[in-house]
């Protein structure tokens, strides 16, 4: 083909777009030089051409490109009265297929240990067919009662870690949740539609709202699809182009904050992320309708800020407002994301911490567990607030709107120096108070008490815990000091306690003291008739038990530890007894005559001996009687009985055989006993003893019966295994054989009952 052809035959799409546009090229090919007129392409198909007195084959032939079906949203039978109107079929925002996997956070662990328990309890009463109501209720309490501590007194990193929980609501579950009618509005006009930013119109109450709002995905697919909520600046390009769609037709604007930030790759920044945020901040404060912002995740810096410049920020309970968030502080002052802790507390990022520097106008009360234990409530509660706050903002005029959200801004951070304080109002100024120690929560104490307990029993002596137990107790005792102060307050008496006390410190004498405490009686029965009725009555209860309990084992603890200390002394003066000259002369002689009559075992003493060693143990025993009547002890000595006598005539070898058949039995015992099943029966029965304590039926004896005898049962069992008892059988006749052979069988009858106490810690074991 010649130069010619090829100018008037397009190769490129650009060209024949050019050409196309111009009107050059319709349904024929034309030609400047009159070398191709007006042949239509339907009839061009393969043909042969002269051009220049030239013969040429043209082909023109037209290829289809594959490509991948769009799926639309919109069903084949739209239900015409679904919730939000029809249109809310072109979402792409569908209920999950799949229920998200419950998240435990670190600091939540111990509340999953509760419900660990409470479904065992469960499944062991299904099992035995038992009634464990009771025990069920008094669980799932205790499982509510520390869920409430641990969330009332959530510390600003764990509230950063429910603001990020994966299963957290998002901006379009709220949305949902909220509006009776919504469609969403896509595009940024110029080519782009971030899905990090959702934007669209809604009614509540038959009002109108323009909302906008980050979103996060419900799962990894979704997150990576909305690019983790972070935006870019076509995202904020599309939500101020909502923006003045809303100024212009008068709707009121509710945004949804729930970012980490925006997004801070090359392609962003070369896209102009400051610049489109910075614009969407002058924007703001221009527009001339109400603004509503809401924090309901994390907010992080100016991707946050670019939708937050409203006329009243409002905050969920657990959500965080942050310039840089913890980790980030943390490397940048501390040089190790560790610090993130202590940076949370020090960055003032919670709801409450903002609310009290007016940075934020309200909080939205969350449920105990985080906003996604119930996000349906979560969602009320946030609809509620909007409607109150738009009743108010609706009420201003342009101006005066305007002007709010200037103020609002310009008030952040602003203080006055250099005011003279009055001094009348320095002298009556309250002094400052010690901070209060925060409470510690129900689960630590459990689970300290239990730690001190365990080490109690595995210790010999428990002289050595009782600077732990004191120490715990001091602990309970400034806990339960604060659960008096919290209750006071709660019962309005505090007042009238710190006047109380005034009062007390500045009595002189012995008659003002007699004063003072007749009003002290007064205000203790006040307080004892009022206390039930405060609301942490049952964890100043609980915080008392513990103590009392604690108590008595110190006191326990302190008697044997008296018992310990006197034994030591008593073995010192025993020691000095036997290292006394004479008392030594005599048993070093006594040593000599026994080692030259040869006798190897004490049968084989000859009756001299014997009275001598008889002799002078009652002389050693005599002294020592005196010495501990010194102490202030009165002793007296008890003759030995037929079966200390037996076992003292044992060999060595039948001794060590019995030490060692008992320590096989403990230990199979011991091992039974660790079993998960025997354990939970073992906890079961220690319940329901607590409960007998306080009202014993016959149901509850017959419970305690039950679990006893399956207790019992399952000892035996471990117990009569045919090892065990040949073991047993076999000592049992080499100790009847060694009595009869030193002649008790003559002289005792009941040798086989003396064999039976000899054994009797093996036999203990069998029943």
């Amino acid at each position: 083909m010649n130069n010619e052809i090829g100018t008037f035959l397009p190769g490129s799409r650009a060209t024949a777009a050019l050409a196309l546009a111009q009107g050059l090229v319709c349904d024929h090919l034309r030609s400047s030089n009159n070398c191709l007129n007006a042949i239509p392409l339907r009839e061009l198909g393969r043909t042969r051409l002269f051009c220049g007195g030239k013969k040429m084959d043209l082909s023109v032939s037209a290829k289809l490109r594959k490509v991948k079906k769009h799926e639309y949203p919109w069903p084949e039978d739209p239900d015409l009265n679904v919730k939000g109107g029809i249109l809310t079929h072109l979402s792409p925002f569908k209920p999950l297929k799949t229920k998200p996997k419950p998240v435990t956070l670190d600091f939540e662990k111990p509340l999953m240990d509760l419900q660990k328990k409470i479904i065992d309890v469960r499944k062991m009463a299904n099992e035995t067919g038992l009634d464990f109501s009771d025990q069920i209720a008094s669980l799932e309490n205790k499982y509510q009662q520390a869920l409430k501590e641990l969330y009332l007194h959530l510390t600003p990193i764990q509230r950063v870690n429910i603001a990020r929980h994966p299963n957290r609501p998002t901006f379009l579950d709220h949305v949902f949740n909220i509006t009776e009618k919504f469609v969403e509005l896509h595009g940024d006009r110029a080519g782009y539609d971030d899905p990090a930013i959702v934007t669209g119109l809604g009614t509540i109450d038959g009002r109108s709202y323009m909302f906008i709002g980050h979103q996060k995905g419900r799962n990894t697919k979704e997150n990576i699809e909305r690019n983790f909520g972070m935006p870019t600046p076509h995202g904020y390009r599309k939500a101020l182009r909502m923006m003045y769609y809303a100024d212009h037709h008068g709707f009121p604007i509710v945004t949804f904050i729930d970012t980490p930030g925006a997004y801070a790759d090359l392609k962003s920044e070369e896209l102009g992320q400051g610049e489109a945020i910075a614009h969407n901040l002058r924007t703001m404060f221009g527009l001339k309708v109400p603004i509503i912002s809401i924090v309901i995740g994390e907010g992080g810096s100016g991707g946050a800020l670019a939708i937050g410049c409203a006329n009243k920020l409002l905050m969920l309970e657990n959500a965080v407002f942050y310039v840089a968030s913890p980790e980030a502080c943390a490397a940048i002052l501390w040089k190790s994301a560790k610090a993130a802790p202590k940076a949370a507390e020090k960055l003032r990022i919670t709801a409450n911490e903002l609310c009290r520097l007016q940075i934020a106008d309200g909080v939205i009360p969350e449920p105990l567990g985080g906003a996604h234990a119930d996000s349906s409530w979560t969602s009320q509660q946030i609809k509620k607030a909007i409607v109150e706050s738009m009743d108010e903002l609706v009420q201003m005029d342009i101006e005066e709107l305007l002007r709010h959200r200037t103020q609002k801004f310009r008030n952040i951070g602003g203080f006055q120096e250099g005011l003279p304080v009055d001094p009348k109002k320095k002298v009556n100024m309250k002094k400052k108070e010690e901070p209060l120690q925060s409470k510690a929560s129900t689960l630590e104490l459990d689970s300290e008490v239990e730690k001190l307990k365990e080490q109690i029993l595995k210790s010999k002596d428990l002289s050595n815990e009782t600077p732990n137990v004191g120490e715990m107790i001091e602990k309970l005792k400034q806990e339960v000091d604060h659960e008096f102060s919290e209750a006071a307050e709660a019962l309005g008496l505090k007042n009238q306690l710190l006047k109380l006390r005034e009062e007390l410190s500045k009595a002189r004498n012995a008659q003002d003291n007699v004063v003072q405490l007749d009003k002290v009686e007064k205000f203790k029965d006040e307080f004892s008739k009022r206390l039930s009725t405060a609301p942490n009555y049952e964890s100043l209860s609980y915080k008392l038990d513990i103590l009392k309990e604690l108590s008595k084992t110190k006191k326990i603890s302190e008697s044997k530890s008296r018992s310990t200390m006197l034994k030591q002394e008593v073995n010192k003066k025993f020691k000095e007894i036997l290292n006394r000259p004479d008392i030594k002369k005599k048993v070093e002689m006594l040593k000599s005559e026994i080692k030259k009559s040869g006798a190897s075992t004490p049968n084989d003493l000859d009756r001299g001996l014997k009275n001598k060693i008889m002799e002078l143990k009652k002389e050693i025993e005599v002294e020592f009687v005196t010495v501990l009547k010194s102490l202030d002890l009165d002793l007296k000595i008890a003759e030995p009985n037929a079966v200390a006598s037996v076992e003292g005539s044992l060999p060595l070898n039948l001794k060590s055989m019995i030490g060692e058949l008992n320590e096989e039995i403990q230990g199979k015992i011991q091992n039974t006993v660790n079993t998960s099943e025997l354990r939970d029966k073992i906890d079961m029965l220690k319940l329901e003893l607590v409960k007998a304590e306080k009202n014993a039926d016959a149901e509850l004896q017959n419970r305690i019966q039950v679990l006893t005898n399956d207790i019992k049962k399952s000892l035996a069992e471990t117990l009569s295994t045919s090892e065990l008892v040949e073991k047993h059988g076999k000592l049992r006749f080499e100790i009847e054989k060694v009595l009869k052979s030193n002649g008790s069988s003559s002289k005792s009858p009941d040798t086989g009952s003396k064999v039976d106490e000899i054994n009797i810690g093996a036999e203990r074991s069998y029943a």
